[in-house]
């Protein structure tokens, strides 16, 4: 029994379409569980106590092998440092920024530039080359991105203009690309291993902005119901999450993985549905379709290394 248990958990750690799907859906549980935290607990709060309570976890397991690996570490940290503001500490602050500013429409086009953005750095990073399939796979990724931000009527996108909030949303995609790219080149040491140490690093540059929050509009307890969400976020978005994709992106690449990113929007109208009783359209069906497909195409071929 054991033996067969094993054997499925290593085929299941293999399979990198499966992992990543399961992260894209985890995420999209973060973004219900954001719409559900307003007024419960402080957005910056939240950013902080998702990475403690990961660090709750993860170090008593996980903290002799970052001590056991901390020579390959040493040459790296202040890269390390910039993964994790961006990845982590920066992308979650600067969408609980937008949230407050811009239209969920907005949020969830924008969120579809985010595999464009990788698909780009990993090609001037690395001379990732992109195939014409790839290409067609992730407009069909964005196309049905849009058609679910706009439920339905995707030339409204036209009459939609940039804010403030829009920009910080382009800004967050922008650098959790930048960290889905630098993952390629990440230290050789377990995925659970490097992901604590960012989690630590994520926990240690937020603290700061909970101060600055707290002078901002001051100081506010979390409520139970906060604080069952700041736990699924730290268990699943925050941790199973990140574990999956950066496993995903070990195994076939930053540029292919991103396009699962994509996911996440389409996941969310899902849950809303489910969690939130928000009625299924007809447009979702399509946009399921165009999303899936397109991320069939972008896996279909592989790019080289030039």
């Amino acid at each position: 029994m054991l033996r067969r248990l094993k054997r499925v958990t290593q085929s299941f750690y293999r399979t990198p379409s499966l992992l990543l799907t399961l992260a894209a859906l985890f995420w999209a549980g973060n973004a219900v569980a954001g719409r559900l935290a307003i007024d419960q607990i402080p957005p910056l709060m939240l950013v902080f106590l998702r990475w403690v309570l990961v660090l709750a976890v993860l170090w008593p397991v996980q903290g002799p092998h970052v001590r056991a690996h901390f020579r390959k570490l040493r040459g790296q940290l202040a890269r390390i440092i910039a993964m994790s503001v961006l990845g982590f500490t920066g992308f979650s602050a600067l969408y609980y920024f937008a949230a407050h500013y811009t239209s969920a429409i907005n949020i969830g086009i924008l969120q579809g530039s985010m595999p464009i953005f990788v698909l780009a750095g990993a090609f001037l990073t690395h001379g990732t080359r992109t195939t014409v399939l790839q290409l067609t796979g992730v407009l069909m990724t964005v196309i049905g991105v849009v058609v679910v931000a706009t439920r339905g009527a995707p030339l409204s996108i036209l009459e939609i203009g940039l804010n403030t909030g829009d920009l910080a949303m382009l800004a967050a995609c922008m650098l959790y690309a930048i960290y889905t790219v630098a993952l390629q080149d990440r230290p050789q040491l377990p995925s659970a291993a490097f992901f604590t140490v960012l989690a630590f690093i994520a926990a240690a540059t937020s603290l700061p902005l909970v101060v600055i929050e707290v002078a901002a509009i001051g100081y506010s307890l979390p409520t139970l119901l906060g604080l069952l969400l700041t736990a699924y976020v730290a268990i699943f978005p925050s941790c199973v999450s990140q574990l999956f994709y950066m496993r995903g992106v070990d195994l076939m690449g930053p540029a292919r993985a991103g396009v699962f990113l994509n996911l996440v929007p389409v996941f969310s109208a899902g849950l809303a549905v489910l969690l939130l009783g928000e009625p299924f359209e007809p447009f979702h069906a399509i946009a399921l379709v165009l999303v899936i497909g397109g991320i069939w195409l972008a896996q279909s071929t592989h790019g080289g290394q030039g």
